[in-house]
């Protein structure tokens, strides 16, 4: 990962359904660090995290990536990110092979059906990869989405509420990863309401209060 890769939240204003949520929120996530946001629902966590994926709009401030407005080089910016909501993005008509490759094809990368399936195993779906999706528990549903965390080059993962619906087990298998991913100089910015015990050093900001 290359020490430039620095995102920086600059003064930023949020409004949802024309009443302000956020104001004035500053801070920057280096290389090989993570922030986990917190704050009560409601309070704006999910629209700072879709607003600094250029999502939705904001009413003031500045997103910044590597030194540059992300505004300026937008599709370079996108590049660089690794976006996961809490609501999946999965067809259930779909197997759990087919809905990764479709994943990673956003992604724009070209994994091997290996590389697919190794990552399907890795979250406990060994058996289950020609499946459709609709025949899996909503937890087993959650680990397909988050199978892409295994083939994704980039360098900054923004995670929405990453283990909703996970067991202890599924959970363990995600901190790993992003563990794996900051010990590598990537950096992670996510919500999360269940207690994550990762490795490496970050910060919490709070939201509200």
């Amino acid at each position: 990962m290359h020490p430039c890769q620095l995102l920086e939240v600059k003064n930023v204003s949020l409004s949802r359904g024309g009443k302000q949520l956020l104001k004035a929120i500053n801070f920057s996530l280096k290389p090989g660090k993570w922030i986990h946001i917190q704050g009560d629902n409601g309070i704006g966590k999910t629209t700072l995290l879709r607003a600094i994926c250029s999502l939705i709009p904001l009413d003031e401030g500045q997103i910044c990536w590597a030194g540059q407005d992300t505004k300026d080089d937008l599709p370079m910016f996108l590049q660089n990110i690794l976006f996961m909501g809490h609501k999946l993005a999965l067809k259930d008509e779909l197997s759990p092979l087919e809905n990764l490759l479709f994943e990673t094809q956003l992604m724009q990368t070209n994994p091997q059906e290996e590389e697919l399936l190794e990552a399907l195993n890795y979250f406990g779906l060994k058996g289950r990869e020609h499946v459709p999706l609709v025949t899996l528990s909503q937890g087993q549903k959650r680990r397909v989405s988050l199978a892409k965390l295994k083939l994704s080059p980039a360098p900054l993962w923004i995670l929405d509420e990453p283990l909703v619906a996970l067991d202890v087990q599924s959970i363990k298998w995600v901190t790993q990863l992003m563990d794996q991913h900051i010990e590598l100089g990537g950096s992670i910015l996510f919500t999360s309401h269940q207690p994550l015990e990762l490795l490496h050093s970050g910060d919490e900001l709070g939201l509200g209060g």
